[in-house]
């Protein structure tokens, strides 16, 4: 954490805008240093990001991507996962996003094609609560790997 609380404002806005394209999620997370612990700031973190609106999420979702497929995936899974990408951005108007942490690789096409299917049955407000929350949580776990690779392996919990 020592690194997280005392670094620039600057390396910090980098960081955080790493784990989530949002101004106003980093610089609510920024503004709340110094942290005690790892699990003040995923709290600080997670209530930052309940707290955007559609605007602030539409802002974040124009830069993500769509999810790795393993790289041994089959040609004929790639076509059917760009034809349900494509349905699903015509009807929500965003990328899919979806976090895929603690999934096995061999797991990954398979979650994603049914969560895709699912998902396109949502209404657009079930839809944008589910996106905000998938959102939150590739914004946690990228957080963590962030102060991992920073060498925040031994942090006080």
């Amino acid at each position: 954490m020592e690194h997280f609380n005392t670094a620039s404002a600057e390396d910090l806005e980098q960081t955080l805008l790493s784990c989530l394209r949002s101004p106003r999620w980093a610089g609510r997370v920024a503004e709340h240093r110094p942290y005690p612990n790892l699990d003040s700031l995923l709290a600080a973190a997670d209530e930052a990001a309940y707290d955007l609106t559609w605007a602030d999420l539409i802002e974040a979702l124009a830069t993500e991507s769509l999810p790795p497929l393993p790289p041994d995936t089959y040609s004929a899974a790639h076509t059917a996962l760009s034809a349900a990408h494509a349905a699903y951005e015509a009807r929500f108007g965003h990328v899919f996003v979806i976090c895929l942490d603690g999934v096995a690789p061999a797991e990954v096409l398979d979650r994603i094609l049914e969560a895709i299917r699912s998902r396109l049955t949502n209404d657009p407000e079930e839809e944008r609560a589910v996106t905000a929350d998938e959102l939150r949580r590739l914004a946690r776990g990228r957080l963590l790997t962030a102060l991992r690779d920073a060498g925040n392996c031994a942090i006080n919990h």
